[in-house]
């Protein structure tokens, strides 16, 4: 049974103090029927013996203590999930905003999700081609993992993200292929690019769109990644697809995270942070994976901004913990002129031993990729050595590094946020390119793929 309550007894700023309520219990929903009887929506933060705090979706502007009244709906906050929702754009809290009908929901789903048992996980081992050669190539994305792109304030990590949701896809089966996109605290100019962006190239048939804009209040924020996981779930686990999950900007939500712990006064952690920051992304990032018996996948990018490009910030820093690897982008790269400025040498992902090699992409994959990683680093530190002691001091080894260090950022590195490039494209590159170095340099590949894959004209 539903009851009403007419004993809020204070508000202070997005919170609100409800005494003498019964049965209440946490995360659960509320509304508030104001005295002019416009509703809005709350939800309980903590309960304490009689008297309930809940947290107001909307502005608290206009609420009459006296007058208004809040009833307690028994449910947490919950999203209709169908299959109907491919192809459409949500706000935060998950209603309609591309101006369509309401969906209908095949179920109502808790958005916090249901904990996946351990033990009912599959190891993540198939490839996903992205058409980016620095993550397909070197960084290789498998499905059911968690692969996070550290970016910086300017860096142009919206492109990348709409590349990665309009190329990304499984190369058996790739009928069967969603992309849940949650942009989280964006400003209405970007959000307009995904939606148009996704519109132009197709992609949105295939995508779900969840979009909360920087005006939004900060509790919708908190909901948002929640809202896209729940509809990943429903697609992944009950229809079979293989979903990618994408979530831009992950330092928007910490920061909302932040608000919300200073308004109900707890004590701050690192850098004013809630000492749960880590739990709480936590909650969100271990919804990806594959499960044993089942099809579908979730596999998961999100993307942080990191506050004065600082990877040891809370947010980069215990999103690096809890995720299987990152991808850096780089501003000495953007500065050049390179798009996308993904810095190699920094990136990794833990999980591309398993997604690679022969009958998933080629046999010559994990060696190339070793190789290239290695004649890079070397390529540095020789223009390193060649701006500090000038190019007569270098061997002709060195400069062939050197070059080949240039030739890999301008051809390897740089594709434009047009170019989607299969995996042979990317490896046949990567061959291309170490051809410029002598056959006896390439160590960490094995002779026999040299022989078969290493371009004839310089193998001579």
């Amino acid at each position: 049974m539903i009851r009403e309550y007419k004993t809020i007894q204070e508000i202070s700023g997005p919170l609100m103090v409800v005494d003498h309520v019964q049965g209440v219990t946490y995360d659960e929903l509320g509304e508030i029927e104001l005295s002019d009887g416009t509703i809005r929506r709350c939800q309980v933060l903590e309960v304490n013996g009689d008297s309930a705090v809940v947290q107001l979706f909307e502005s608290s502007a206009g609420i009459n203590l006296a007058e208004s009244k809040i009833r307690f709906l028994g449910h947490p906050l919950q999203l209709g999930v169908s299959e109907d929702m491919l192809g459409r754009v949500f706000n935060g809290m998950g209603r309609p905003i591309d101006g369509g009908p309401a969906i209908l929901a095949d179920e109502y789903r808790d958005i916090n999700g249901l904990p996946m048992n351990p033990a009912g996980r599959d190891y993540p081992n198939e490839f996903i081609q992205t058409g980016i050669s620095t993550i397909d190539g070197l960084n290789t994305l498998v499905r059911g993992q968690k692969l996070p792109i550290f970016s910086g304030s300017g860096l142009p990590h919206a492109a990348l993200a709409a590349q990665i949701a309009r190329q990304a896809k499984v190369l058996d089966g790739e009928s069967n292929f969603a992309v849940v996109f949650a942009a989280i605290g964006i400003t209405f100019e970007e959000s307009e690019f995904f939606v148009s962006e996704f519109k132009r190239t197709g992609a949105i048939d295939r995508t779900v769109l969840f979009t909360n804009l920087a005006n939004d209040p900060a509790v919708e924020r908190i909901a948002t990644p929640r809202m896209a996981l729940t509809a990943a779930e429903y697609l992944a686990f009950e229809k079979g697809m293989h979903v990618l999950v994408i979530m831009t900007d992950i330092t928007n939500y910490a920061e909302a995270l932040r608000e919300i712990s200073a308004a109900k006064k707890e004590v701050p952690g690192r850098r004013g942070y809630p000492g749960y920051l880590y739990t709480d992304l936590a909650t969100m990032y271990e919804r990806a994976g594959r499960q044993l018996g089942k099809e579908g996948s979730i596999t998961m990018i999100p993307i942080l901004t990191m506050p004065e490009d600082d990877k040891t910030h809370p947010i980069p820093d215990l999103t690096g913990y809890i995720t299987e690897g990152q991808i850096i982008l780089s501003r000495e790269l953007y500065r050049k002129g390179i798009v996308p400025p993904v810095d190699v040498l920094p990136s990794l992902s833990r999980l591309k031993d398993k997604g690679i090699g022969e009958g998933k992409t080629r046999e010559d994959h994990s060696g190339t990729m070793n190789q290239l990683f290695a004649a890079y680093a070397t390529g540095k530190e020789a223009k390193e050595l060649m701006s500090i002691l000038g190019e007569a001091a270098l061997s002709a080894t060195d400069l062939l590094y050197a070059k080949f260090a240039d030739e890999f950022e301008k051809r390897y590195v740089a594709q434009g946020n047009e170019e989607n490039r299969s995996i042979e494209e990317t490896l046949n590159l990567g061959w291309e390119l170490l051809s410029i170095l002598p056959v006896g340099e390439l160590k960490r590949i094995k002779e026999e793929h040299i022989a078969k894959y290493l371009p004839k004209k310089d193998a001579e």
